[in-house]
C-alpha cells in the first residue's frame, strides 16, 4: 500500500507491544478519526475525504505514548503549530495530508509538550476519545 503522509517511506519503527509501524497506526486511525476528534475551530471543514484535518496534536501525543520519542510543531504563522513525531531519528507526520499539496518545513521546529496542549480541556478530551477508540481497534485485532 502507498502512504502519502510525511515520512511514511522511512517510518519503519515498531511499537514494543504490538510490533506495529506508523503506517499500521495510520490504517487503524483512518477508521477512527472523526468530526468529534477534530479541533473545534476546524470541525466545520472536516470530512471523510480529509480525515486528518484538525487531528495533529492528539494524534502526535498518542503516537508518543506508543513509540516514545518527541513531538515537534511546525509554526503555522497564526500562533498555532502543526504537530508531528520524531522517534529514534525517524520523523513522521500521520496527519500531514490535511495540507494537500502544501509542503511543510519539518526542520528546526520547536518541541511541543502535552502539558501545554492539554491545558485546553477539550483537547485532552478529544485525545482520550481517540485513545479509547484506538485501544478498541487494537483489541479487535487480537
Amino acid at each position: 500500500m502507498h502512504y502519502n503522509f510525511y515520512g511514511a517511506s522511512d517510518a519503519k519503527v515498531k511499537d514494543p507491544v504490538y510490533g506495529l509501524t506508523p503506517c499500521d497506526y495510520y490504517d487503524l486511525l483512518s477508521d477512527i478519526w472523526c468530526a468529534e476528534t477534530c479541533a473545534p475551530r476546524m470541525r466545520a471543514n472536516w470530512s471523510s475525504e480529509n480525515r486528518t484535518l484538525g487531528q495533529c496534536s492528539i494524534t502526535s501525543f498518542l503516537m508518543q505514548d506508543i513509540f516514545g520519542g518527541r513531538v515537534y510543531g511546525v509554526p503555522l504563522g497564526d500562533g498555532n503549530f502543526h504537530c508531528f513525531n520524531v522517534v529514534d531519528g525517524c520523523c513522521f507526520d500521520l496527519t500531514s495530508e490535511q495540507f494537500g499539496d502544501t509542503v511543510l518545513c519539518y526542520d528546526n521546529c520547536p518541541e511541543q509538550f502535552r502539558e501545554v496542549h492539554f491545558a485546553k480541556a477539550e483537547k485532552q478530551e478529544r485525545y482520550l476519545h481517540l485513545k479509547a477508540r484506538l485501544l478498541e481497534a487494537l483489541a479487535a485485532r487480537s
